[in-house]
């Protein structure tokens, strides 16, 4: 059905952590450059492990491994950073220092991934289902939910669909991150859903953040991995609770006709950690905002 309104799980999200950033954005419709050195370097990550899978599942492992991945990442970040300049009307985003540090960073997150690939990924008994699969997934009062896997494999042994969402980071998920219903609920939603749309049995499908550190701590006495994995609590109760959450979402933002819902007064959830990377903290659109 054309004419339905979308909602993705980063607006789910940035209402779930301040209703009233959310209004700004989506019912007022304002919105201010948001790039960053961190979104750039997070999009080419993603670009070239998702060209390193799809070689290495539908081709060899061996001609992924032969993948000049430096320089894949380094066309990739000089197009994406042309790209979201050009977009921007030439407003700069970060310095030429920014863009070596954090390419020097993914090259030695690439190099590591290609060394330890095995412990990872394996082909055998394995199927790439895709690359960026499409969630499209119609809720109540004309509502639609929309989202993008990064990768999407099948073990065809077991007959259980494993999704994977990629994260940069600087060093790693703490148990303060781990815990963060914020960052968790993405992948719950994305297995509630894939169940549904693709008609599989949730209880077959499972879920893993692929964490990519960009340091390392120093002076320490055993070897660190540049990739950390993270699977959070998905069994049917926690779900559940994700569910509910985004059905208060959509019962306060939206109207049974699928409209936003431009009556309500959406709180403002003013914290030092809401308001550090909020573009309206401290402007005449927030009174509430708590200097970062």
């Amino acid at each position: 059905m054309d004419g339905l309104k979308k909602i993705s799980y980063s607006q789910y999200a940035l209402w779930k952590q301040c209703p009233y950033q959310w209004k700004l954005q989506y019912v007022d419709g304002i919105r201010d450059f948001t790039d960053s050195i961190h979104t750039l370097f997070g999009t080419s990550m993603h670009e070239v492990i998702q060209t390193f899978l799809h070689v290495m599942y539908t081709e060899t492992a061996k001609k992924a491994e032969s993948l000049d991945l430096e320089d894949l990442l380094r066309v990739r970040m000089k197009k994406n950073f042309e790209s979201a300049v050009k977009q921007n009307g030439g407003e700069m985003f970060c310095t030429e220092k920014d863009m070596v540090e954090f390419y020097v960073h993914g090259t030695e997150i690439l190099n590591f991934l290609k060394k330890k690939r095995g412990q990872y990924f394996s082909k055998k008994g394995y199927e790439l289902l895709g690359i960026e699969v499409k969630l499209d997934y119609d809720l109540p009062n004309n509502l639609k939910f929309i989202g993008y896997l990064d990768v999407v494999i099948k073990d065809t042994v077991r007959n259980v669909i494993k999704i994977y969402d990629i994260k940069t980071s600087t060093m790693g998920w703490n148990k303060y991150v781990k815990a963060d219903s914020n960052k968790t609920d993405q992948l719950l939603l994305y297995k509630q859903f894939y169940a549904k749309q693709y008609d599989h049995p949730v209880d077959k499908v499972e879920i893993e953040y692929f964490i990519l550190k960009r340091k390392l701590y120093e002076n320490l006495d055993y070897p660190q991995k540049r990739v950390q994995k993270f699977v959070p609590a998905n069994g049917k109760p926690s779900i559940n609770k994700v569910v509910a959450r985004l059905d208060n979402f959509l019962k306060e933002c939206f109207t049974s006709e699928g409209e936003y819902n431009v009556e309500h007064t959406y709180s403002k959830e003013a914290s030092k950690k809401n308001c550090r990377f909020c573009d309206f903290n401290q402007t005449e659109l927030c009174d509430a905002g708590v200097k970062a």
